[in-house]
């Protein structure tokens, strides 16, 4: 008998599961709490969705749902006892939809499920509840993999939401859908057929999500501007910020102004130095390392105290501990955590900035700059450039390769690919898998990098964008007759939910790696590859002819 079972994240052990302990760090008990936290959002669900039928609504059931997935994705949340507190708030909610809908005498579809009825006890009984709820409760394979690639769905569009949320941006049907989502499944009477069409539909929320995050950053904070970021260091103290969150970002550099400290970001934060509204900051200095995997060396060498304000945690080692701090929804034992402002005020930010005013400067691990902002507005500024330049043969072909950086050796792959490419193609990143090759010296084509970044993980619909603009400009009807290809690393659930809205678009022949998902069943890893072309990755070699073969 396995302690639990986790297989969201592409470094899941073997290619299979986690069964002792997480590779991203977390213990069996808390995996199991966090299938603890998602069972009890499935049962909250089954009455949501029935409350919209009849026209009600409760707020705090909705955020709640948003940001207890959000907390369930990799690197995240590694809290026990936040997820404990978690599962037992959630129960409440649940009940509070039962007491509300009891008096109406209506029909509710799952209501008699274990999920939509069961109680909290003592922590050992939590736990015990938790061990026994988790993804190998379903028996059925295909229904396990499809239930699983749905929900992990799910949890990417959560996290795009609640990013969305806290700038007070909130797209309604978004949140049906994902509540419908969590109750089917539950449902054991729905066919692999109907939860497909599920899956598909989740690809066409995802769309919707990052469309409307990409309004709610460019709204607020401009349109991301071709930009050149410095990768050195000042002199001064300084903080470094890691993860998603722009209005932290925001709040951030605000309570720093005038203080004497410096703010760097890191990994998925690089691309807040793109945003007009950041550039006032004279002591927003540059980006400082690498993606999420490098922590341990790059936290360490800072000096300074770091923010994660969103996954990707890695756990910390003693040199670091004391100056890492978590906010939102993220979590760490031990680790110093900043709450949410009271009554809509902003967080507090000030025990961080005394704690990086007695801090040395950091350590510099490299120099010079590198460049990115290459959204969808940006590009299309510079669209004639070009089609011009595809319409000469200057530019043979884009590749595709948004998405995450991870920690195996196999994903040298993509360094190795993006330097293999002929000098006539181009690179269209976002995500953290730029870290693979955005500091590589690949040139340019007639002034256009031959590496363009459009930003976080969420931006691949800029990505999306200019495609469709690209299809539109040549009079196409298919995005797949556009000199695309799709060389896709992922590595955790915000990758699921943009390959799901690359689906519902219609791309086909996307190639992922390092490995496939370890939660697609054969049957429904075939169902992917007849229907959409979705392949691996072999060598580089092997793969570059493939590709080239096509253009």
């Amino acid at each position: 008998m396995s302690s639990m079972f986790c297989y969201q994240c592409q470094e899941a052990a073997k290619g299979t599961g986690c069964t002792i302990q997480g590779v991203c760090g977390k213990t069996s008990d808390v995996a199991n709490l966090q299938d603890l936290l998602l069972y009890t959002l499935k049962g909250i669900s089954v009455f949501a969705v029935k409350g919209r039928e009849l026209g009600l609504r409760n707020a705090a059931s909705e955020k709640f749902i948003i940001e207890s997935m959000f907390a369930t994705i990799t690197n995240a949340n590694f809290d026990r006892d936040g997820f404990i507190a978690r599962v037992r708030e959630g129960v409440a909610l649940r009940d509070q939809w039962k007491t509300q809908l009891s008096s109406l005498e209506v029909t509710i579809p799952l209501s008699n499920h274990d999920a939509a009825l069961w109680v909290p006890g003592t922590e050992v009984e939590i736990d015990e509840k938790a061990a026994s709820v988790g993804v190998l409760s379903t028996a059925n394979e295909d229904i396990r993999s499809l239930r699983e690639l749905l929900t992990y769905g799910l949890k990417g569009m959560a996290a795009y939401m609640e990013h969305a949320a806290v700038l007070s941006y909130r797209e309604d049907n978004v949140q049906a859908f994902m509540e419908r989502g969590l109750a089917a499944t539950l449902n054991e009477d729905l066919t692999s057929e109907e939860l497909i069409a599920l899956v598909m539909e989740c690809g066409k929320f995802g769309v919707d999500v990052m469309a409307l995050l990409d309004r709610a950053n460019t709204s607020t904070y401009g349109n991301p501007e071709i930009t050149k970021v410095n990768i050195g260091v000042g002199t001064r103290p300084g903080i470094l910020i890691s993860g998603h969150d722009l209005k932290d970002m925001e709040e951030l550099l605000r309570q720093t102004e005038g203080t004497g400290v410096d703010v760097y970001t890191h990994s998925e934060m690089l691309p807040a130095h793109y945003y007009p509204a950041f550039k006032k900051y004279s002591h927003f200095v540059g980006n400082y390392g690498n993606a999420w995997w490098k922590q341990p060396e790059e936290f360490a060498s800072f000096n300074g105290p770091i923010l994660m304000t969103t996954n990707c945690i890695v756990p910390p080692k003693d040199s670091y501990k004391d100056r890492l701090y978590t906010t939102g929804h993220t979590g760490y034992p031990g680790v110093m955590h900043i709450p949410a402002g009271v009554e809509d005020k902003a967080k507090d930010f000030s025990a961080i900035i005394e704690q990086a005013k007695t801090c040395p400067s950091p350590t510099e691990i490299e120099t010079g700059e590198i460049i990115g902002g290459f959204a969808h507005a940006a590009v299309m500024g510079v669209a004639d450039q070009v089609v011009e330049a595809v319409q000469t043969g200057a530019i043979k072909q884009f590749f595709v390769m948004a998405g995450c950086d991870g920690r195996m050796k196999s994903r040298d792959y993509y360094t190795d690919f993006a330097t293999a490419l002929p000098e006539d193609t181009v690179i269209l990143t976002a995500g953290c898998a730029k870290y693979k090759y955005n500091k590589l010296n690949l040139g340019d084509i007639g002034g256009i990098p031959r590496v363009l970044d459009a930003g976080q993980c969420n931006d691949s619909y800029s990505l999306v964008v200019i495609a469709l603009k690209l299809k539109e400009v040549f009079g196409l009807d298919d995005i797949n007759d556009l000199p695309i290809s799709y060389n896709i690393a992922w590595y955790e659930q915000k990758a699921v939910i943009v390959l799901l809205a690359l689906l519902y678009l219609g791309v086909k022949n996307i190639h992922l790696g390092p490995t496939l998902p370890a939660f697609l069943s054969p049957n429904v890893a075939n169902v992917l590859i007849e229907n959409f072309g979705i392949g691996g990755i072999t060598t580089v070699d092997e793969d570059m002819e493939k590709f080239m073969a096509m253009v």
